[in-house]
């Protein structure tokens, strides 16, 4: 069956009676099941009335810049989930002597309720929690990039040995040199080729250069000769 218009009463009806003892549409976490049944309401479900579906839509619409990696079958059609057509509420505007006549049935169960509803509530605390820990635990790993440069010396009677040392004894966090070679440049003059792995955020390949130019006694200028990402 699966839910149905969810811009009419009944829809609604149907889908907080569903909420009622869920905190996800589908499972115990959030899906494309509630990415799909949340862009098809037009709103947040008015409180008083479907004060389920409406706890529930607040919830969601905090995933909602996350909407795209959650999983589940984003191609999926919002009446795909929810209840089968035994568990749908009847004549959900029922005329009110009906609603007097089953008053004593509503007080009788509105304990058991009262206790389903506390017990729905701390399950989905407990399970939010255990997800905001997880989530928190998860550290992007950092953006690195691997760099070739070209550093050229004065001349051909430049030390090469004391301007590779100098460049390899800037230590930094987030910075690992790797392998080098000289590479001719003409008139017996050889330039300093090394690479770099650096991570971007920390940093700076215009602060780099800088530095190792600093050197002034064995370094003429750096240049950039190669860049790629990792």
């Amino acid at each position: 069956m699966g839910f149905t218009d969810l811009a009419a009463e009944a829809g609604l009806t149907a889908l907080n009676q569903w909420l009622k003892t869920r905190s996800y549409i589908v499972g115990h976490s959030p899906s494309q099941a509630d990415v799909k049944v949340f862009q098809a309401l037009s709103g947040a479900p008015d409180a008083g009335k479907y004060p389920y579906a409406a706890r529930w839509y607040k919830h969601a619409k905090s995933f909602e810049p996350e909407f795209s990696s959650l999983a589940g079958d984003s191609s999926a059609p919002y009446s795909s989930y929810g209840p089968d057509a035994s568990d749908l509420p009847i004549n959900p505007k029922a005329p009110e002597k009906a609603a007097e006549e089953d008053d004593d049935e509503v007080d009788l169960f509105g304990s058991d309720d009262e206790e389903e509803d506390a017990e729905a509530v701390r399950i989905r605390e407990e399970r939010l929690a255990e997800y905001n820990k997880k989530k928190a635990g998860k550290v992007k790993p950092a953006a690195k990039s691997v760099v070739t440069l070209d550093v050229k010396p004065w001349d051909d009677e430049t030390d090469m040995k004391a301007l590779e040392a100098n460049v390899r004894a800037i230590h930094k966090d987030g910075l690992v040199w790797g392998l080098s070679k000289l590479v001719a440049v003409g008139f017996g003059i050889k330039k300093l080729q090394i690479t770099v792995v650096i991570e971007d955020d920390k940093i700076g390949l215009d602060d780099l250069q800088q530095e190792i130019e600093e050197d002034e006694e064995h370094v003429q200028s750096t240049d950039v000769q190669a860049m790629q990402k990792l």
